[in-house]
Formats: C-alpha cells, sequence, structure tokens
C-alpha cells in the first residue's frame, strides 16, 4: 500500500518525493530537478515559481510523464497519484497503457504555448469532443453540447462558430481558452497549469484565473500551477512552492512567502515585480531598483517638449474574403480613427485587450501594414507620402522590437551577424567599422562579446531579446515600436530588459511607442499612456492622469483586472464584470462615425461618441 497522506497528515492527490530527473546530452548527463519533494491536496492550489531553467516545467511533465518523450528520465524518487477508482499508484513505475487512460482523464495539463498544444488540422470542435468520447464514452450529439458548454465557460465569443473554425483562425488568447477547456473538458482530478496565462490580456488572464479557481473549489480539482508571474501567484496560490537550479529553495502558505520570504532567491524575486500603484504621485518614469545591482543609474527621465510622431486619424481594415470568385465581402476595422503624438525622448504606451487594434497601429505607423486613411508625420517627414525606395530610406529611424525574439531571429546565422545586418543594408558603417559598432552594440545591452559569435537557440529568452534591442539600435533610430517585447520574459529579466530600454532612451533619446496588456509594466516606463479598445483609444493621457484618475469605464475595468502581488488583496470573480467584446467584423461600405473627444484635466481626453465601450 502507497502513502499518500500529505503535510500534517491530510490526504493528497498527488505527491513528488525525492523526485531526479536525469537527460543525457552530448556533453553528458545535465540533471534537470535535482531532488524535490512537496504534495498537493484536493481543491488546493501549489504553484511552483521560478525563473527559465529551474526545474518548475520538468517536474510537471515528469508527472504526466510526457518527459519520456522529452529525453528526459526518472532517475530517481515517487510520483505518487490517488485515483478515482483503484487506489493509489507510483506514476513513475506506470506504464504507458494505465498512463495513456490517466493522462486528460484524471489528470489534464493546459500548456503554455497553445499553438503546439493543438493540432492545426483539427477543428477546435473536434479536439474538444474527442477526449470525451474517448474517455466519457459520449455520443457525439452529447460531445458537441459538452464542447459548446465549455467554450461558453471560458467565455469565447460566438462559440457555435469557433467549433467549426481551426486554431489558426483564432487569437493567442482564444486559442489558450480553447486549451484550457479542453483540459477541464473531463473534470479531472489533478489539474496541471504550466504558465497557462503568460500570454492572455489583463482581463482574460484574470477571468481565466478566477475560473479556474471556480472550478477548483467546485470539483475539489487539485491544481498545480506553473508561473513566473508573482502577482498571478498571489490570486491563486493556497501554498508555494519556489525552484531555483533544478532544487525546491522555500515552501510555504502563500501569505508567508510574500510577507516574510527566507531566500534570499525568493527575496530578489519578489522585488523584481513591477506592482500597480508603485508610481502613484510621480510624474516621470523611472527605472527600477535591481536585485545585486550597486552600480545602477536611478534617475527619471524627462524626455523633451518637442513632438517626434504625430498621428491623426490613423485607420486600418483588412478584407474578409469570400464566396466562389474570393471577393472581398466584409472588413475587420483593426485601426479606426487614432490620433496621439509622441514626443522626443518620451514613451507612449498603447494597452488594451488581444484583438483591440494595438499592434496593428504599431504596424500601420511603420507601414509594415498599409492604412486606410489618416496620416503619420515622423519628425516632419509624411511616412505614409513616401514611395518604396523612400520608405526603405525612412526606416534607418524608425525600428520594431517584436514580442517573440526567436522568431524574429535567424536560427542558421551567427549573432554578430544578424546585428550587422541593417548596418550593411544600410552602408552606414564599412569594413573593420561594422564588427566594432557590433561590439559597441553588444555592450551597451549588457552581452558579453563572446557571444558575437553563438546562434539565437544557444541563448536564453532575455537573451534573446536583448540581441532584437541590439539590432533595433543598429541604425541609431529615433523612434521604437516595442511589440509585448517583455511579456514572454521571466520577472527579474523582464525588469532588467525594462532598465536597459529605459537606460537607452536616457542616453539616447529614443522615443518609445510601447505596445503592451501589462499594466504594471506600463505605469513604470511611460510618459503618456492611451487605452484601446476596439480599434480606438478610448482615453489618453499623461501617465499619472490615467492611472490616478480613471475617467473611462473600460480603462476603470481594465485596472480592476490587475492581479496585484499581494494574497490579501485578491480578485473574486463578481469584481470582474466585462462586457462581451463585439465584432470589429463589418460589412462593405460600413462607415463608422468620428472619434470625438472630451479633455477632463489638461492633456488627458475620453472618448465620448457612441462607438465606446
Amino acid at each position: 500500500m502507497l502513502d499518500i497522506t500529505g503535510e500534517g497528515g491530510k490526504p493528497a492527490i498527488a505527491k513528488i518525493e525525492k523526485l531526479r530527473v536525469e537527460f543525457e546530452t552530448k556533453d553528458g548527463t545535465v540533471v534537470g530537478v535535482e531532488d524535490v519533494s512537496f504534495d498537493i491536496g484536493p481543491g488546493e492550489t501549489v504553484c511552483v515559481v521560478g525563473e527559465s531553467g529551474s526545474g518548475k516545467s520538468v517536474s510537471s511533465l515528469s508527472l504526466m510523464r510526457l518527459i519520456d518523450y522529452g529525453g528526459g528520465d526518472i532517475a530517481k524518487g515517487r510520483l505518487l497519484f490517488d485515483r478515482k477508482e483503484g487506489g493509489e499508484i507510483d506514476l513513475a513505475r506506470a506504464d504507458q497503457s494505465t498512463m495513456r487512460n490517466i493522462r486528460g482523464n484524471e489528470i489534464g495539463m493546459i500548456f503554455q504555448e497553445p499553438m503546439t498544444a493543438l493540432n492545426p488540422v483539427f477543428t477546435v470542435g473536434r479536439q474538444l469532443t474527442e477526449g470525451l468520447r474517448v474517455h466519457r464514452g459520449m455520443s457525439r450529439k452529447q460531445a458537441d453540447a459538452r464542447a459548446l458548454e465549455l467554450l461558453r465557460e471560458v467565455r469565447i465569443p460566438e462559440p457555435e462558430r469557433r467549433l467549426k473554425q481551426y486554431p489558426h483562425e483564432l487569437s493567442g488568447g482564444m486559442r489558450q481558452r480553447v486549451v484550457i477547456a479542453m483540459a477541464m473538458a473531463c473534470k479531472p482530478r489533478l489539474l496541471i497549469a504550466d504558465e497557462p496565462t503568460t500570454a492572455l490580456d489583463v482581463t482574460i488572464q484574470a477571468e481565466i484565473l478566477a475560473l479556474m479557481d471556480r472550478l477548483k473549489r467546485e470539483t475539489g480539482t487539485a491544481v498545480m500551477f506553473i508561473t513566473h508571474d508573482m502577482s498571478v501567484v498571489a490570486q491563486m496560490a493556497d501554498r508555494v512552492v519556489v525552484m531555483f537550479r533544478g532544487n525546491k529553495v522555500e515552501e510555504g502558505p502563500v501569505e508567508e512567502i510574500f510577507e516574510n520570504p527566507k531566500h534570499p532567491y525568493t527575496q530578489a524575486l519578489l522585488a523584481a515585480v513591477p506592482k500597480l500603484g508603485e508610481m502613484t504621485g510621480k510624474d516621470l518614469p523611472e527605472p527600477m531598483k535591481l536585485f545585486g545591482r550597486t552600480d545602477q543609474k536611478i534617475a527619471p527621465i524627462p524626455g523633451k517638449n518637442e513632438v517626434l510622431l504625430e498621428v491623426k486619424g490613423l485607420t486600418t481594415r483588412f478584407p474578409v474574403k469570400g464566396g466562389f470568385f474570393r471577393r472581398t465581402i466584409a472588413n475587420v476595422h483593426a485601426v479606426e480613427d487614432v490620433s496621439f503624438s509622441l514626443n522626443k525622448g518620451q514613451t507612449l504606451s498603447l494597452v488594451g485587450e488581444s484583438g483591440c487594434g494595438k499592434s496593428s497601429a504599431g504596424r500601420s505607423i511603420l507601414r509594415l501594414v498599409e492604412p486606410q486613411s489618416g496620416t503619420i508625420n515622423l519628425d516632419g517627414t509624411d511616412i505614409l507620402a513616401l514611395s518604396q525606395s523612400e520608405l526603405r530610406e525612412a526606416r534607418r529611424d524608425m525600428q520594431m522590437i517584436f514580442q517573440d525574439p526567436f522568431a524574429s531571429l535567424n536560427p542558421q546565422i551567427q549573432l554578430a551577424d544578424q546585428v550587422a545586418e541593417p548596418i550593411h543594408n544600410f552602408r552606414t558603417e564599412t569594413g573593420s567599422a561594422v564588427m566594432d559598432k557590433v561590439a559597441n552594440l553588444f555592450d551597451r545591452v549588457e552581452l558579453p562579446r563572446s557571444f558575437m559569435r553563438r546562434f539565437p537557440h544557444e541563448l536564453s529568452g532575455g537573451q534573446r531579446q536583448r540581441i532584437a534591442i541590439a539590432r533595433a539600435l543598429a541604425l541609431n533610430p529615433k523612434l521604437i515600436v516595442s511589440d509585448e517585447a517583455v511579456s514572454a520574459l521571466d520577472v527579474s529579466v523582464q525588469a532588467q530588459v525594462l532598465n536597459l530600454m529605459m537606460e537607452l532612451q536616457a542616453d539616447l533619446g529614443l522615443s518609445y511607442l510601447f505596445i503592451s496588456h501589462d499594466m504594471a509594466v506600463v505605469e513604470r516606463v511611460s510618459h503618456q499612456v492611451g487605452v484601446m479598445y476596439l480599434g480606438r483609444i478610448v482615453e489618453i493621457g499623461p501617465r499619472r492622469a490615467v492611472f490616478e484618475d480613471p475617467q473611462h469605464p473600460y480603462t476603470r475595468a481594465l485596472m480592476k483586472a490587475v492581479p496585484i502581488a499581494d494574497p490579501r488583496q485578491r480578485k473574486s470573480e463578481k469584481d470582474l464584470n466585462f462586457k462581451p467584446i463585439p465584432s470589429p467584423i463589418h460589412p462593405v461600405g460600413y462607415e463608422p462615425e468620428r472619434s470625438v473627444y472630451h479633455e477632463v484635466s489638461p492633456g488627458h481626453f475620453i472618448l465620448t461618441s457612441e462607438s465606446g465601450y
């Protein structure tokens, strides 16, 4: 008989005992997890936190025995699991046919990257009903009805239509909600959530966290929640396990970990979290105090009062094709009548949910997508009036940092050559001066020069993002559009990259159009903030005015949804009262009204026209 009592003699649904996982590589054996023990009780959420490479995902993949397919080997330890019927089992010794019956049915898993967790060739409906039919023996009709119910539970708009769609037709946030629905479909005893809200907007994240919390309470499901976001930990956890380099360094109730962290690593992790409200009473953005850094320049960044970028009436629409002749039958109104100005050496942030048009606005300004109408004036140059050859020349002044640094770098080219590529393209330097410039750029983004000969896969996410920043700086631009550039990074790495961007702004006088859904980060870095909803800016003004005195109902809803890194200030589901987002697709010939704004205080405007929230 296996012993599956947890701490304090309480029953546990899952118990990890002295787990050691090894990987065989060309350079010998690498230890992924060294010696980890903890348990998860019924109706309990245990958050496993730590940075990339700490071993938190290896622990979860071991419980599912998916580590076997990833080149890992459970060298030591026991993985005890209390089954619905059939008592306790040691998953480390179970055969794969038993594991196939347990996976999805008794242990559900939500993966971090929804596009790889979903099959691109099957519809969402087919993938949702598969587990229900295999594990629950439902008929097609019953499974379809349950799938529809699940999509409604995770608040997917137009669920009937979504069931017939393929994964690539959904946004990242919607795909993640489908993955969560799939994991919850069979009401598992244990739910493993591996960074399930990393790529989600603050409002959807808040609702999904509340949804998971409610489902946990209703069904008694045990939840193992893996994350690097300490605000999410404060919102979700009953107990916290802190991991560092394959070992558990601290474990305790969530209040104790936040209020009295014992281990230096836990203290550093909590210190690096940008907290909403931290900048209250301050007019100018300033870098964060980093753990272990004594050489840091902590000074507010004033910027200048000269306008660099002036955008007026920017409108971008994408055609929807249909019918036998693939004619345009409707348009997606991605950006609708957007106007703002950005000063030299300052940061304007655009915030909002997925699909609100913030990334489309950034790409329209660089003419990576062609706007329908409007004017874009960059330091006296009318960007929309330029020919292709003139636009190429103007791009020296405006560069972009993308969300996923791995996708924006070429895996086959050494890093030095990737950073040098814009210099070669525009011939700003020649001969040995090119590599001197590249070496200086590596110094600027605080990467060792030895990395110049490396390839992207040899770097961590934060280091790759530094390379993307170095490449964007290669042509000494005036404007950098940063599209969710830090959203996928660990909390401490995120703080370092943000500080680097702010130091560069102070030294070089850069202007940033900062596109993000992370309100705490936006509060830290911005001079001006524009809140977007359905392609329009609904509120815009100085950071302090927007954050300390939000006037538009949508801005208030957005602020309310932000999880706070304090377990005593948790959000309940009744706090999160969001209206479903209407469709941005309108028939051909539909002309929405103009945006009309009301000035509530100097420079602080809110949308007053009917097309608001």
